[in-house]
């Protein structure tokens, strides 16, 4: 491993002329020379930032609504291509693990090599299918750093998930949430509440007590976040406890729910004690749901909110000195462009304002207008339009339109619960000459942004697999070499010790590997990062994933069996 570029060897370097004329006559300035001169640098500290679902259309449109340029404009540097093995237009969880793993995978698995692989050039052995590839924050965490993961979703969605858990279904939930906290993660900041409860858990346990348990500061508002101490730091946070992910920034309650930039800060403030450093994913989660729901306030707002993390992170690592940045969208959404069919004669006598005042008139969302509304609107499955007049009052107040057609009331009117960004979001943007293409995901290549101190930042077009790659490399880790000491084949490693391989399925949603050979018995519960030989417990130094075929444990657990 070479030297860490260090605060200490910044400083030699600085003075490297005064050192020269001062030590000249006695050697030290050639040691010094030859010292740095083989030297590679690496950072201490890699934090990466996803606006999931975001589009250059929508980053323009963060700029004029801001007034003032992005704190992402000065360190765009590139483009990605976001494609998956399966498909031109990628799904967030294949797009993530790409960035995590380096793997180019399939629709639907997180951090696991795929089976369906349809790209030019790109073959996987058989045996591989569905073999769970370690992260660039596994990678970390064994290299001693500290980890973090933030989004605005749950916790276990897929982007997050990406990073810290693997699992063939992006919706395996239980499986996800149970594995990210038997990680050894630092810092886990986002939505999720419901996910902890032993009640609403297929396996019935207690994820919140067990986070505790391991030691972690267990928050669930804005105050006792910023106020949180040590060195483990757990968050879920919503607008009320049945809330599975964050609220849109424009319809959050501060003392509630922390902001992105907000979360970014107190996560660097942990995990930068650390003197070996850190990795840390920030994902801008809901810019990619506003996207879908073709609700250009929420999109441009949550844009922006995004941004104001990127602004932390790149204040902290121009302080800071040894810290690399990159920040990228996994895929394309929407079709969202600055013009639609309505200007398609005059668009050059558009102003730029008329894009931009209907969004600044709107303080909620789609999903903050669903507060602000008649609860009682459809009776015995029909509008009631008595209540037309306080649909157009709130949206009014709210959202700034005052000439809905009565074909809009009505829509408004009979919008189920968590679908209001759907319906109104296009309202805006109509009358803010927004154009969409579609509901669903965009296959364009997406820009790429990075901010490297030591002058080797990844530039020009890349594949989303190049990024994780360019993030082992700054850090001096080897995602291959994890991935051998975390994911071993069980039934293969054990069959060639000669030991005996069974699965105990007493409890079907808790079922426990069973390894014998001899007087020696091995038993290792999916999901967890221990186990048990011969009765005593054991740490692993990752958690034991089950694919549905195959069991995949770390490399000192199959070394226990002699």
């Amino acid at each position: 491993m070479g030297l860490t570029f260090t605060k200490y060897s910044q400083a030699i370097l600085k003075k490297k002329e005064n050192v020269m004329e001062r030590k000249a006559k006695n050697g030290i300035v050639l040691a010094l020379l030859i010292l740095f001169a083989g030297t590679q640098v690496f950072a201490q500290n890699v934090i990466m930032l996803i606006p999931d679902g975001m589009s250059v259309a929508g980053t323009t449109l963060a700029r004029f609504y801001k007034g003032k340029p992005l704190a992402l404009d000065a360190i765009a540097c590139g483009l990605v291509s976001t494609w998956s093995s399966d498909g031109t237009i990628a799904d967030s969880a294949p797009a993530g693990s790409a960035y995590a793993t380096g793997w180019a995978s399939q629709t639907g698995n997180i951090a696991s090599i795929g089976k369906a692989y349809t790209l030019p050039g790109v073959v996987i052995p058989e045996s591989d299918e569905l073999r769970p590839v370690a992260t660039i924050l596994e990678a970390a965490r064994l290299s001693g750093r500290s980890t973090g993961i933030i989004s605005t979703s749950e916790f276990m969605h897929a982007t997050p998930a990406d990073f810290s858990a693997h699992d063939p279904v992006r919706s395996n939930y239980d499986n996800l949430a149970e594995q990210i906290v038997y990680n050894g993660i630092d810092v886990i900041l986002g939505g999720g509440t419901p996910y902890l409860n032993a009640s609403s858990r297929k396996d019935k346990e207690d994820l919140k007590a067990i986070i505790q348990g391991k030691g972690y500061t267990f928050v669930d508002n804005t105050a006792a976040m910023k106020s949180a101490s040590g060195g483990k730091l757990f968050g879920v946070f919503g607008r009320d406890k049945a809330a599975t992910a964050m609220s849109y920034d424009l319809d959050r309650d501060p003392a509630v729910e922390p902001s992105l930039a907000e979360m970014t800060a107190k996560a660097i403030d942990v995990l930068s004690s650390n003197k070996k450093g850190f990795f840390l994913m920030v994902e801008g989660s809901k810019v990619d749901w506003a996207a879908h729901a073709n609700d250009p306030v929420a999109f441009v707002t949550d844009i922006i909110a995004f941004d104001d993390a990127v602004k932390v992170a790149l204040d902290f690592a121009k302080q800071d000195g040894n810290t690399v940045i990159v920040a990228v969208t996994d895929h394309g959404n929407s079709g969202i462009s600055i013009g639609d069919r309505s200007i398609s004669s005059g668009y050059d006598k558009t102003s730029w304002t008329a894009f931009i005042d209907p969004l600044k008139q709107a303080k909620v969302t789609g999903e903050g207008l669903e507060t602000k509304l008649p609860a009682d609107r459809v009776v015995d499955g029909k509008f009631d339009s008595a209540k037309a007049p306080a649909i157009r009052a709130a949206v009014a107040q709210y959202l700034g339109i005052t000439d809905l057609t009565d074909a809009e009331v009505e829509a408004i009117g009979k919008t189920k619960v968590g679908s209001m960004n759907y319906t109104v979001g296009p309202m805006i943007g109509t009358r803010a000459k927004i154009g969409y293409t579609t509901g669903g995901h965009t296959g364009e290549d997406v820009v790429l942004y990075c901010y490297d101190p030591f002058g080797t930042r990844i530039t020009g077009l890349v594949k989303n697999t190049d990024i994780a790659l360019y993030m082992a490399k700054t850090m001096n880790v080897d995602l291959a070499e994890t991935t051998s000491r975390l994911f071993q084949d069980a039934a293969s490693m054990f069959a060639k010790k000669g030991a005996s391989v069974s699965v105990n399925k007493t409890d079907p949603e808790n079922p426990v590997l069973v390894v014998t050979k001899g007087d020696q018995t091995l038993r290792v519960p999916r999901n967890k990062s221990f186990a048990y030989f011969d009765d005593k417990v054991v740490a692993s130094d990752g958690v034991a994933v089950y694919n549905g075929t195959k069991w995949y444990i770390a490399e000192n657990l199959i070394e226990m069996i002699k």
